[in-house]
């Protein structure tokens, strides 16, 4: 026999579990579809062939807004990086994509509008390609250009190799595509749709649990204590510690709102999604073929930085 305090916290996570479901499932799978849609239309490869050549300032512009419509996985990311800085890019052009790509995208923006409403979307979008912009045009004054390690890309794999050896292995990102219908196109798209929504579902579903468990289970006082307006470092420690609960953005959205609803701010939330998005285990394991150990820190370092502006400026300015 449970205790009754127990008990009743999960019928209410139970409950909560439920009103994510019915709110987030079809948000996720219209949102599976603008992927879809996105990667017909915007293939890796073309992306890398709309960025080179372009120029610091309007280019590092160009590239967060390519970063920020093609909803590129890490593994597909790194290789439209690698051939941009191969092909002569300046680094800070290619960094302001690397820092747009996971963090703005369709999966983001629709289940954000879904959970937060269109006044946290918006700014979290825009706030979020201003600080990748102004983030790649400070790395590529840093210098650092020779902290990236040379490699080469694979067609018939699409793999990511390092000068030491070592392997990157990708998702499919630089096929061949043959000239195709609309129709085509949109019936493809519903087919890699419902791929990618019966390969996140579980992710999905694991930030429902996780969320209905923080909503039900865990007391309010705890969160408040360690992510409340009492802690100063509140912000700094939401946009650490998404990394290493991150499973993926369709996973961390409702812990994020499970969080907002337990009385956390929406900026603090808001660091604890960048932070998760961008400085991710599996991202991290990524890029570490591709930059040496300092590019790695500050690339880290920048994500983190973001998350906090993101996360201050919406409680100062906002709420």
């Amino acid at each position: 026999m449970l205790p009754a305090g127990l008990e009743s916290g999960l019928v209410d996570s139970w409950n909560y579990f439920v009103h994510l479901a019915i709110l987030l499932v079809p948000l996720f799978i219209g949102a599976s579809f603008l992927v879809g849609l996105a990667q017909e239309y915007l293939p890796p490869e073309k992306v890398e062939r709309k960025l080179r050549g372009h120029d610091e300032g309007s280019g590092n512009v160009a590239a967060a807004g390519l970063g920020a419509i093609t909803p590129f996985c890490s593994c597909s990311t790194v290789p439209v990086l690698t051939g941009l800085l191969q092909a002569g890019a300046p680094l800070g052009l290619a960094f302001s994509f690397l820092l747009a790509s996971p963090l703005v995208n369709e999966i983001a923006v629709l289940l954000l509008l879904g959970l937060f409403g269109i006044e946290v979307t918006v700014f979290y979008i825009v706030m979020t390609f201003i600080t990748a912009v102004v983030g790649g045009l400070v790395i590529g004054r840093l210098g650092l250009a020779e902290q990236v390690k040379e490699v080469r890309i694979t067609d018939d794999t699409v793999q990511a190799v390092a000068a030491d050896g070592g392997t990157v292995d990708c998702c499919a990102a630089g096929s061949v595509r043959t000239k195709q219908t609309h129709k085509q196109h949109i019936e493809s798209a519903a087919r890699d749709a419902w791929s990618f929504f019966v390969d996140t579902l579980p992710y999905l579903i694991l930030g429902m649990v996780i969320g209905a468990l923080i909503h039900g289970v865990v007391p309010v006082d705890v969160l408040q204590t360690v992510l409340g307006p009492e802690n100063p470092l509140a912000v700094p420690l939401a946009a650490l510690a998404g990394a290493p609960v991150y499973v993926s953005l369709s996973g961390t959205l409702p812990i994020a709102a499970s969080l907002s609803e337990q009385g956390i701010a929406i900026g603090t939330v808001l660091a604890f999604v960048v932070g998760g998005a961008g400085v991710s285990i599996p991202n991290l394991i990524l890029l570490n073929k591709l930059f040496e150990r300092r590019l790695l820190l500050v690339y880290a370092g920048t994500v983190v930085a973001i998350g906090v502006v993101v996360g201050v400026a919406f409680n100062v300015l906002v709420v």
